[in-house]
């Protein structure tokens, strides 16, 4: 029951707290307040009414124990249990969020997805698509879109907002003096809009063949005191109710095989990948600032996500301003940024939401973006394995980082980045212990040139890059 944040602390805060405990007598801190009881409960309800013969059912809280302090292994551990316990979150398509929803424009991103091997289209916010359209016309032309990109062996989906908007006051939460909605306003879930809203997602899936969405303003715990709405008796059974609501839904959407983009921490009841960690404003800066928040966005993001778990974002067209400098259309005139662009993203084994009308306009723009895709997938498996921090970017040095992959034959890739107008030279210890490598590793760079290196006493090697300037290079150990 994890609401309200990317974050998993912060997420889990609203039940699960570390409080001093009365009991503890002997503990070094003087006032005995050293938080060492762990209490999992929730702030408000259940409050739940259980006729005979129903059942009550609780949420679940997972404690993972740590064996150090290490940073990278506590963060190691808690992706690990993530992928055993919620599998679907390894799942990664690439994914172009189609700018606009009419038939024309959604056919030509699903052709050039496919030309170029994207997995995905999501009809973005903003694009005209209507998820709570329920009318029978609506829901054939979206069958339409889907049956169209089925047959080109692309997926579709879909975006919806939920929350912070505000329907009206018979509808929207009351709050209790002195609280607020977390996004300002947002609509209860339990309310008879909110009933209807979660009937039309529902119809819309079982419809359309429609296999994603993305949810956007997911319930984040907010609570409502009115005693009018027919799924909630008052205050304390509220958020009980709206967060069984939702992740109702969000389960049957996985049983289905439904994709789910929420920005918010819901990966235990079907959510497959959050924001990596940025703040929309950024991509209104100039391209080359772009690229390296980019990479500082997924070096954080990935201490305790997987590389699967997060999503970033590429504005093909102009996207909380910024301007001509901030965007990639013309594709063609910024070829060498877009390459970068997709270098910085799928060299973590991350998927970002390439926003705009196309993919490519030109020959030469198309042979790019496949030829990133296909390097893509021939790593696939090592790319998408776990991320291990080396060195976060600067804009003035190289940066890096190791992807690992213990169990395949590529057991390592070594990806560096070059922000700098100058060719760098540089020798890197890479540590391969996370790579499940002991004693020797065949060693093959981006030129194609291969070696075999004996690991030192600490399981790791030295190697030397010579990355251009506003380029990347990438070491592969097998």
């Amino acid at each position: 029951m994890a609401f309200a944040s990317m974050s998993a602390d912060d997420a889990n805060a609203h039940l699960v707290k570390w409080l001093p405990d009365p009991d503890y007598s002997t503990q070094v801190n003087y006032l005995r307040q050293t938080p060492s009881l762990l209490k999992v409960s929730p702030e408000y309800g259940p409050d739940q009414t259980i006729s005979p013969g129903e059942e009550f059912t609780s949420f679940r809280t997972f404690v993972l124990p740590h064996d150090s302090y290490d940073r990278e292994r506590k963060g190691l551990a808690m992706r690990r249990m993530y992928k055993t316990l919620a599998p679907w979150t390894t799942e990664n398509p690439l994914m172009m969020h189609a700018r606009f929803a009419d038939w024309e424009r959604v056919k030509t991103a699903i052709d050039q997805a496919a030309e170029v091997g994207f997995e995905m289209v999501i009809l973005t916010f903003g694009s005209g698509f209507n998820i709570e359209d329920d009318s029978e016309e609506y829901l054939a032309e979206m069958k339409r879109y889907a049956d169209y990109a089925k047959s080109m062996g692309v997926e579709i989906g879909g975006y919806s907002l939920l929350a912070s908007r505000s329907i009206d006051a018979s509808i929207d939460v009351v709050m209790p003096e002195g609280m607020r909605p977390t996004f300002g306003n947002s609509p209860c879930i339990e309310s008879e809009w909110g009933q209807a809203y979660f009937r039309k997602l529902y119809n819309f899936y079982e419809k359309s063949g429609f296999t994603l969405l993305e949810h956007d303003g997911s319930y984040p715990g907010d609570v409502c005191a009115s005693e009018d709405h027919p799924g909630h008796k008052g205050l304390n059974d509220s958020r009980w109710n709206q967060y069984r609501t939702i992740s109702n839904f969000y389960k049957w959407s996985r049983s289905k095989g439904i994709y789910l983009n929420i920005p918010d921490y819901y990966f235990m009841t079907g959510g497959s990948k959050i924001a990596m960690g940025y703040r929309e404003v950024n991509w209104s800066l100039p391209r080359n600032e772009q690229l390296v928040h980019a990479r500082q966005n997924i070096y954080d993001g990935t201490w305790e996500k997987t590389s699967t778990m997060g999503w970033m974002f590429v504005p093909l067209t102009e996207y909380h301003g910024g301007g001509e400098a901030a965007t990639i259309e013309p594709l063609n005139e910024h070829l060498a940024h877009y390459e970068m662009m997709m270098a910085s993203n799928l060299g973590a084994g991350v998927q970002a939401c390439y926003r705009g009308p196309r993919l490519f306009d030109t020959e030469e723009t198309k042979n790019m973006v496949k030829g990133m895709v296909d390097w893509y997938k021939e790593h696939r498996q090592v790319l998408e394995g776990d991320i291990i921090h080396l060195k976060r970017a600067t804009g003035n040095d190289l940066d890096y980082w190791l992807n690992v992959n213990p169990s395949g034959e590529e057991k390592g890739m070594l990806m560096v980045y070059n922000p700098t107008n100058h060719e760098i030279t540089k020798k890197i210890k890479v540590p391969l212990y996370y790579a499940g490598l002991t004693d020797q590793t065949k060693v093959t760079t981006k030129s194609g040139e291969s070696t075999n290196l004996r690991l030192n006493r600490d399981f790791s090697v030295e190697i030397e890059v010579t990355v251009p300037g506003n380029g990347d290079s990438w070491v592969l150990f097998q």
